[in-house]
């Protein structure tokens, strides 16, 4: 571990001696540390593996400890301009910092800054699209953490999942709602059964009554097309006789003006549907860099299920909780609106962390947010989308 950590501190070494002009600031970054991840070792696998590299990169590092959940929050809310944003923690610290950036009223701006991840929680879902696999953990951090120094991004898109009352909630991976979901979150309870715990607490939910169905009414849009990408560099101003010459050949010019055209209705498809498991999710999972299309998978799970085949897909969901069974309904779209009955009970599982269930509107944000990845994976999703 101390190899690895050595051999990463020297390749950050590299970016912090490298020459700046004496007029240019040095690159803020705005680390969010949830503490707690990770049963309280987050903060002591940060300060071990993570903070030497990014001081040795010559960046002006201010290191933000959450006391609470939901401070990430409130101190979006405050924070000033930035270069980098770097989320050290898991799931849950990934979503507070997310939500509380694209609930500012300025979030056009401050969507447009890159954010680094590193994984340091329980359930780091996005680590397995932006890093490589491997066993070692601090191999794993100190990978991650030079990924951000590297400046490698990819677009992820984002859910943004509103009641009718709450402000929005905001996800990179998906919501579900099911019995797996309620399943899964007891497991930790039979902690004592060791390997066993995952079957048995979906055994023992199979106690409830049987089969259990899950009702409610859904409305979806279909994909939308993906814009072109905009070139990053904005092309050079022509000379003043150019401008003028285009000016005055507008001026002159008396062609009629366009006569705007009917926007088409959207076109919303309605369905009603008993299921043993919901889940609408993106697909960060599987990055299409090239694709024509965006839009969020829901799939829609039988409730024809026996109680055994319900305890082994259980153990395959805690693995891939937005995996799709045969014979589950599988829809696209940019947009949904899920309407429950009345006196539903119940939670939602909105990127591994827990909300009430309620009637909400799942709308798609394309490509909204930027991620530093490893240039490794990177270029393995660019060489897949070419085959």
């Amino acid at each position: 571990d101390n190899l690895l950590r050595r051999a990463a501190c020297q390749e950050a070494q590299a970016f912090g001696n490298q020459l700046i002009p004496s007029s240019m600031p040095l690159k803020k970054a705005m680390v969010f540390l949830n503490p707690a991840a990770c049963k309280g070792k987050a903060r002591n696998l940060f300060e071990k593996n993570a903070a030497p590299i990014l001081h040795l990169s010559g960046l002006d590092v201010t290191v933000v400890k959450t006391d609470y959940e939901g401070q990430a929050k409130k101190l979006l809310e405050l924070m000033e301009n930035t270069d980098l944003i770097i989320i050290a923690g898991g799931d849950g610290t990934v979503q507070e910092v997310i939500t509380g950036l694209l609930r500012r009223a300025d979030e056009a701006v401050f969507s447009k800054i890159p954010i680094g991840f590193i994984p340091l929680g329980k359930t780091c879902t996005l680590s397995h699209t932006l890093y490589p696999e491997s066993t070692n953990q601090v191999q794993h951090i100190t990978n991650a953490t030079l990924a951000i120094l590297k400046g490698e991004t990819v677009p992820l898109d984002v859910l943004q999942i509103k009641g009718e009352k709450e402000q929005p909630v905001f996800a990179l991976t998906g919501l579900r709602w099911g019995s797996y979901r309620d399943a899964g979150v007891k497991v930790s309870k039979y902690w004592y059964l060791g390997p066993l715990k995952t079957k048995a607490a979906h055994f023992f939910s199979t106690f409830k009554e049987w089969p259990q169905k899950h009702q409610a009414s859904l409305m979806y849009l279909g994909p939308t097309e993906r814009p072109p990408e905009e070139p990053e560099e904005k092309p050079s101003r022509p000379p003043l006789y150019v401008r003028l010459y285009r000016r005055l050949r507008l001026y002159w010019s008396s062609s009629p003006k366009e006569i705007p055209q009917d926007v088409t209705p959207e076109e919303w498809e309605e369905l009603k549907l008993s299921t043993i498991e919901l889940s609408i999710a993106t697909r960060n999972r599987q990055l299409d860099l090239t694709g024509t299309e965006d839009f969020m998978d829901i799939c829609i799970e039988a409730d024809t299920v026996s109680k055994g085949q319900f305890v082994n897909r259980g153990s395959q969901k805690m693995r891939d909780p937005h995996m799709c069974p045969e014979g589950s309904q599988c829809i696209q779209a940019s947009r949904c609106v899920l309407q429950l009955p009345e006196g539903t009970e119940g939670s939602f599982g909105i990127d591994n962390e827990e909300y009430e269930a309620m009637p909400v509107e799942v709308k798609l944000l394309p490509r909204k947010l930027r991620f530093f990845c490893d240039p490794r994976m990177r270029e393995q999703m660019l060489h897949a989308a070419v085959q």
